[in-house]
């Protein structure tokens, strides 16, 4: 399938979710995510989740990282420019919903892409080689370019991997996993 059909298709299937299965389900992923060997790092770069496009809940990733100490960091879009910067979510920082109801920090910490070491990526699909279908702005993409080669990508998904995403371009950036309720992928 290509991009466009799986973004509608995977808009569809999460539309028909209630609040008590995304809050389920979401919870099995945080669980599923401790059990991957990348806790031993500072900088984590986590998305909050856009309530209206039913994603996954990163409530409970939130809390695993606070309870372990780590630099959380949170971004905000720029859809002028199809960029992000990113900041250090601190006790202070003051979260708004932009025009596309996505929570962003209002200002703050400015943290470099440089320093993330784990970043947690939004996706409406995958497939079985690592590649993943956003909203289609490529938001995540360049922001991913930017940041080292080191740096640890994780998908997290209501549903399983499908076989392939006809469409991938040269510059789409594929996880180093993905992780939904019923298991782990490696890529």
């Amino acid at each position: 399938m290509t991009k466009a059909e799986l973004r509608k298709n995977y808009k569809q299937k999460r539309k028909e979710l209630s609040l008590e299965i995304i809050e389920d389900l979401s919870l099995q992923i945080a669980n599923r995510l401790l059990t991957l060997p990348v806790w031993d790092f500072s900088f984590y770069h986590l998305f909050l989740s856009i309530e209206e496009q039913k994603e996954i809940n990163t409530d409970f990733i939130l809390n695993i990282l606070s309870g372990k100490d780590k630099n959380i960091v949170i971004s905000k879009s720029d859809f002028s420019t199809g960029k992000m910067t990113h900041f250090l979510l601190t006790d202070n920082t003051i979260i708004k919903k932009n025009n596309y109801n996505i929570p962003e920090p209002v200002d703050g910490i400015e943290i470099p892409c440089q320093k993330i070491d784990v970043v947690f990526v939004p996706l409406l699909a995958f497939d079985i080689q690592g590649h993943r279908v956003g909203y289609g702005k490529g938001f995540y993409d360049r922001f991913l370019a930017e940041c080292k080669p080191e740096t640890i990508k994780i998908g997290l998904s209501f549903f399983e991997a499908e076989t392939i995403i006809e469409d991938v371009f040269e510059s789409d950036m594929a996880l180093d996993y993905c992780v939904t309720p019923k298991q782990v992928y490696r890529f």
